[in-house]
């Protein structure tokens, strides 16, 4: 039997699964790693931990399994995105802590750019589908670049190497400095049409082209790993950012088909198609990065098309670029940890189905939860949260229904922020992530779309889309693909949800209203 090995480094753990050729899980290691907050706005990982955690994570997957390195026949790796990474060529290793995602150090830097370069700033969106936020690579590296001396020293010297995590895992694997399309498309560097590293933006941030990697599409050939390590060379056929990678394992690949991952917070993809439709769409509804309702756009995946030869063999051709929306979502399980820890109104964060349960409504509780600003489609990291409507007659029930609330409203708001700019209505949401294991959440955001909503049977569907990614290209048989475990339908009038949702908006309003 065949067997694919599934690397998913993610911000909180370090994971390893192996699947079978029927893409069954077969054996999983995870390991927790840590997150350093040494000043405000800071946020950041050891490099080295993030690669001996994939590492012991690989053995014992292995050892789980019962099986050896010379079994596994090809390897995924699926990652955490816009973390970066900095290392010295030679010795390999770590120059600084990984940057990590959350990070906001450049928020000033990113105000400033707005007013000092105004044309740098309008051709992130117009290049990268992007904005400028501290949230996507560029700005950190140059933050590196201008505040971290043993990072500068190596650029100087021509020793800089950069990467996201996954490029740096397949470094320490293969030693080749590659990446794959979809992590290069979240760096704001990326020129997402050409589909080439911008030299407009690389001049603008001072980067030298030199210390970024390779980009090859989502199922290329990132190189074999060192014997040293297995004692058998694996190789390395597929690449993909975290929320790419659940898109494509939750079968969203016709345009127009969403996925949202309910985890800490909630990410958001719509299928847009090939480039063409990017154009059509954007020349019918294009967003500038300083819209208000806006969201962002990206590759989701770049891979090889499949052509019959003469014996009827599907063999890899040319490779075709496939592109996404996305909305991001600051808070949706953070919520209820707050609830938890911050009010003590939960002991378990199970416990929030059950209370939220127990009284018919929120009547008239509505939780705007910028407890980080608010992301897509608003784009608020200055705003404060804000619980309204609040009398003596309200309960911790309450409270704990309007949380669950605002996750579905919030992702509401992006939903529909999408279909305005891909003039595609949404005629179902596939969900995954731990949150979406809550049946009322799950109904509720069903009610408030009007559409279906789809539980994934198998909720760790970025693991999944990966190692699809790889068992397309090695040519494995493809009925193993998604499945649904629960259909939620809405029940509710449409009276009722234009009620909800108008209260939903008139409370966003005024929170967005408020002076910072």
């Amino acid at each position: 039997m065949a067997y694919i090995l599934t690397l998913d480094q993610g911000t909180t753990s370090s994971r390893a699964i192996i699947y079978d050729d029927k893409l069954h899980t077969v054996s999983m290691a995870q390991k927790p790693i840590a997150l350093s907050t040494p000043k405000p706005d800071f946020v950041e990982q050891n490099a080295n931990e993030i690669w001996f955690t994939t590492l012991f994570c690989i053995q014992e997957a292995l050892n789980r399994a019962n099986l050896n390195a010379h079994d596994i026949s090809a390897i995924a790796i699926t990652n955490q995105r816009e973390t970066c990474v900095f290392w010295d060529a030679l010795t390999g290793e770590p120059l600084a802590p990984a940057i990590v995602w959350q990070d906001r150090r450049t928020q000033k830097f990113c105000q400033q750019l707005t007013k000092t370069n105004p044309k740098l700033a309008d051709a992130i969106p117009r290049l990268t589908g992007l904005r400028l936020d501290p949230y996507f690579s560029a700005t950190k590296i140059h933050w590196a670049l201008t505040h971290l001396p043993k990072v500068a020293h190596a650029h100087a010297q021509g020793r800089l190497r950069f990467g996201t995590v996954d490029s740096w895992l397949n470094f320490k694997l293969t030693g080749n400095h590659t990446t794959d399309i979809s992590n290069a498309s979240r760096t704001a560097l990326f020129d997402i049409h050409r589909c080439d590293w911008s030299d407009e933006l690389l001049a603008g941030f001072g980067i030298d082209r030199r210390i970024l990697p390779q980009v090859l599409p989502c199922d290329g050939e990132f190189g074999h790993t060192k014997r040293a390590l297995f004692s058998s060379a694996i190789p390395v056929v597929a690449m993909m950012g975290d929320q790419q990678a659940a898109l494509y394992g939750q079968g969203c690949h016709d345009i127009g088909q969403a996925k949202n991952t309910y985890g800490t917070g909630c990410f958001l993809l719509m299928n847009v198609g090939q480039a063409d439709n990017v154009e059509q769409t954007n020349t019918g509804a294009h967003l500038h990065h300083n819209d208000e309702q806006s969201v962002i756009r990206t590759i989701a995946w770049q891979q090889s098309t499949l052509t019959k030869d003469n014996q009827s063999r599907e063999k890899p051709a040319a490779h075709a670029t496939h592109y996404a929306l996305e909305g991001s979502v600051f808070m949706a399980g953070a919520i209820v940890s707050w609830l938890k820890d911050n009010l003590g109104i939960l002991q378990n964060s199970s416990d929030i189905e059950a209370l939220a349960n127990s009284v018919p409504d929120t009547d008239g509780v509505v939780l705007i939860p910028a407890f980080t600003g608010l992301g897509a489609p608003h784009w608020r990291g200055d705003l404060s949260a804000s619980l309204t409507g609040l009398t003596r007659s309200h309960t911790k029930a309450h409270i704990a229904k309007a949380a669950l609330h605002a996750i579905a409203h919030q992702s509401y708001d992006v939903l529909h922020a999408m279909q305005a700019q891909s003039q595609k209505p949404l005629t179902e949401l596939r969900v995954d992530g731990g949150a979406a294991k809550n049946d009322y959440l799950m109904q509720f955001q069903a009610d408030i779309l009007g559409v279906p909503v789809l539980r994934a049977k198998d909720i760790e569907s970025t693991a999944k889309g990966a190692a699809m990614m790889v068992a397309r290209k090695l040519g494995w048989a493809q009925n193993f693909y998604w499945q649904c475990e629960r259909t939620f339908e809405p029940s509710m009038s449409s009276d009722q949800r234009e009620s909800l949702l108008n209260l939903w908006q008139t409370r966003l309003a005024w929170a967005l209203s408020m002076p910072c």
